[in-house]
């Protein structure tokens, strides 16, 4: 039977009946709250901490922006310090599974916040980068273990992980894990847990398949829902604007050039999307990059570390990849193509208007879009306010050239070589132009 507690503070709002001294954590932790300027705790950490520091099991329903990454921390750090045992070689304490390798590197990085002050081991597993120091890492064992399903189940199967003395177990941001293809990789992940643990499970949404992994997988949870499912963040302004597909490019330059479209996140629906809208705002002067999961880890640090500074404008991203973006003052968000899950839509706006602040959500609708429109506003249960399209001036006949995007290039000189005659595909080829 789960435990239900629903909490009906919306995110970035507060109460000043409680702060952290009074969740009974230990005197290191609010050291290190106390020095990064954590004062207050959030609705899901005044909610959830309090159980989980008792050792229960945990459903939280939470957006990103909640705080949920302390929530679950924190009670971490604090069992960990008080049960000081070394982990064994290969072995780990704690586990947190997570979908990206951004969000992997985030959350570790919370646990070396809020545990300055205490002796711990900790490591990050994910792919894109070489085993190698993870496979090290790993050989003395740790107390943490952050991780991404393919890189852990590959090291696991090289017997470099040993999850058998597992003592607490978190499966973060469950409903993505799903939208990536993960279930598989995460049953056979749980098949190898000891049957005693802790374990927590944090969503943004709560579909069926959630339900019923939770259902397999906590043992009496207690159930702590920040806002009900598919809410929208009241402080995000909400527009729409009708224009046809060709269009939107153009339509996304002339938006970009307000001045107080200062730190914005665009979403495309495909990676090859982000690449090319990307382009042509460099080419067009907007200072911009493209995140999704064909970049590299590097790129993506680049991309994610330019856009935190400043020194990118515009990040353009996919569903995926953008659930390891945690910046605060995002003004605003562009669907440049709408989501055809509704609930991501929920979610891409939660980006803005987090920490207090106001936000934007504009959202591109043509055509065969349509459909995905009447979802979004029936899962939100509201119209989202339809703006008029702006006049959009043509592209010079300069920047039309220099929009064309690269790999047509590259097509059009292979099928121009493949219509020289043969000798002369040799030539070429041996000279090295093909």
């Amino acid at each position: 039977m789960v435990r239900r507690i629903v909490i009906t503070l919306k995110p970035g709002h507060t109460s000043n009946m409680l702060n952290f001294s009074s969740l009974a954590l230990s005197q290191p932790l609010l050291a290190a709250l106390e020095e990064v300027g954590y004062k207050t705790p959030t609705p899901i950490q005044t909610q959830a901490i309090p159980h989980l520091l008792q050792g229960r099991d945990l459903l939280g329903i939470a957006q990103t922006g909640t705080g949920k990454t302390a929530a679950f921390s924190l009670p971490i750090l604090d069992r960990l310090s008080k049960n000081k045992t070394p982990p064994s070689p290969r072995k780990v304490r704690a586990l947190i599974l997570t979908p990206t390798r951004e969000l992997a590197a985030q959350i570790l990085q919370s646990f070396e916040t809020y545990g300055k002050n205490l002796s711990f081991s900790s490591a990050v597993i994910f792919g894109g980068v070489s085993e190698r120091p993870q496979i090290q890492a790993m050989l003395k064992g740790v107390d943490v273990l952050v991780a991404t399903p393919g890189r852990l189940l590959d090291l696991m199967g090289q017997n470099y992980v040993q999850l058998d003395k597992l003592e607490i177990f978190v499966l973060d941001e469950a409903d993505r894990m799903l939208d990536m293809g993960f279930i598989h990789d995460i049953k056979k992940i749980i098949a190898t847990l000891p049957h005693e643990r802790q374990t927590l499970l944090f969503s943004a949404t709560m579909p069926a398949t959630i339900a019923g992994l939770a259902q397999k997988l906590l043992k009496h949870p207690v159930k702590v829902e920040v806002t009900p499912p598919a809410s929208t963040v009241e402080r995000v302004s909400q527009k729409l604007y009708n224009i046809d597909k060709s269009n939107k490019s153009r339509l996304l330059r002339s938006i970009l050039e307000q001045d107080n479209f200062e730190r914005v996140l665009v979403f495309t629906r495909t990676k090859h999307g982000a690449n090319k809208v990307a382009q042509d705002l460099e080419l067009a002067s907007i200072s911009s990059a493209a995140i999704h999961g064909n970049k590299s880890q590097g790129a993506r640090e680049r991309a994610l570390d330019g856009f935190k500074n400043g020194s990118v404008r515009v990040l353009v991203a996919t569903d995926i990849a953008a659930r390891g973006i945690d910046v605060a003052d995002i003004t605003h968000v562009i669907n440049y193509d709408l989501p055809n899950d509704p609930e991501s839509y929920v979610h891409r706006i939660g980006r803005t208007a987090r920490a207090g602040r106001e936000g934007v959500a504009i959202s591109f609708c043509d055509v065969e879009e349509r459909q995905f429109l009447k979802d979004i506003e029936r899962t939100i249960r509201e119209q989202i306010p339809l703006h008029p399209t702006p006049q959009l001036t043509a592209p010079t006949s300069q920047m039309l050239k220099r929009t064309r995007p690269q790999e047509n290039f590259s097509e059009q000189k292979k099928s121009d070589a493949n219509k020289r005659p043969a000798s002369s595909r040799r030539f070429f080829k041996r000279r090295g132009t093909r």
